[in-house]
């Protein structure tokens, strides 16, 4: 049964992510790019890379990361989404990262757990496991891709079959899309080059399906920390805001308004720890018989 308490090392990694976007991150930033779209955030991202390791968090050791797992990664989110923080730790560091890792990839994997680069898996971001095609000219919308270095890209093969190829800034055209969510920016991107292959046949099809499995994973996590952001914020103004010369809170229909918000909450907490468990087991058991692909990501599925 995976366990869906925090660990001692989790709740730290908690408290240095937390601490570092309180020092790095403007509380007015989320809503200044609806106004100011091309503000300069790269400095964000490079601390959390840089002080803390965030780039490489799933990499293994020996090519430069941290070596730890679906646990941790999905923490950091729990905070990245509590503070609304415009990074591309989900679509580079999570997806892009787990479809190379999952390829056996290790020409691109350094660069991006230094921090030196980003990656973008060029999907639509809508896409699920299972459930895309291989790229064709143009896709729309991707995640990640304004500002990614690296691009992933399925294609096919001519003999129909699937190509994970792994494309540079110039081997793409970008143009920036219209999002309702202004820190996680949109593009459309055209494909002009070829690239290198990562993967191909079953293994790069095996290696998009378990980006796109540990994005979904992951990315309740994030949801899950800006929920709980909400939670607290408007308890706090309960308290304070005051009608007929009591605080609010302290009307009974408010309290059980927030008590129902609370136990949705708690739900959702459990069901986001379930699905970075099942993914971090997976990742321990993957390749054995005690946990195959599909079994491990339908789990997820079920959890998410």
């Amino acid at each position: 049964m995976t366990d869906l308490l925090y660990s001692d090392i989790e709740e730290s990694l908690r408290g240095s992510v937390r601490s570092t976007l309180q020092r790095v991150l403007d509380d007015g930033l989320a809503a200044r790019l609806y106004d100011e779209p091309d503000t300069d955030v790269s400095g964000i991202w490079r601390a959390l890379a840089e002080q803390l390791g965030l780039a490489g968090l799933l990499v293994p050791e020996s090519l430069g990361g941290a070596g730890a797992g679906a646990r941790e990664a999905a923490v950091v989110l729990e905070e990245l989404g509590r503070a609304v923080a415009p990074v591309p730790f989900l679509t580079s560091a999570v997806v892009a990262t787990s479809a190379l890792l999952a390829a056996g990839d290790e020409a691109h994997l350094p660069a991006l757990a230094s921090g030196e680069r980003t990656a973008a898996l060029v999907l639509p971001w809508t896409a699920s496991r299972g459930a895309w095609s291989p790229v064709d000219g143009v896709v729309a919308p991707v995640a990640g891709a304004l500002d990614a270095d690296l691009f992933l890209v399925p294609v096919a093969d001519g003999a129909g079959g699937t190509s994970l190829r792994a494309l540079g800034r110039e081997e793409v055209d970008l143009e920036p899309i219209t999002s309702l969510d202004m820190t996680r920016p949109l593009a459309r991107v055209t494909v002009t080059g070829t690239g290198t292959e990562v993967a191909s046949g079953e293994a790069a099809v095996a290696a998009v399906d378990a980006a796109l499995a540990a994005g979904a994973a992951l990315l309740a996590s994030e949801q899950l920390g800006l929920a709980q952001w909400c939670l607290e914020t408007t308890v706090d103004y309960a308290k304070t805001r005051v009608q007929f010369a009591r605080p609010i809170g302290s009307f009974q229909a408010i309290k059980h308004r927030l008590a129902d918000l609370y136990l949705l909450l708690v739900n959702t907490q459990a069901a986001a720890r379930q699905a970075a468990g099942v993914l971090a087991d997976g990742a321990a058991l993957r390749g054995s018989s005690a946990a195959p692909q599909d079994t491990v990501e339908g789990e997820i599925a079920t959890a998410t």
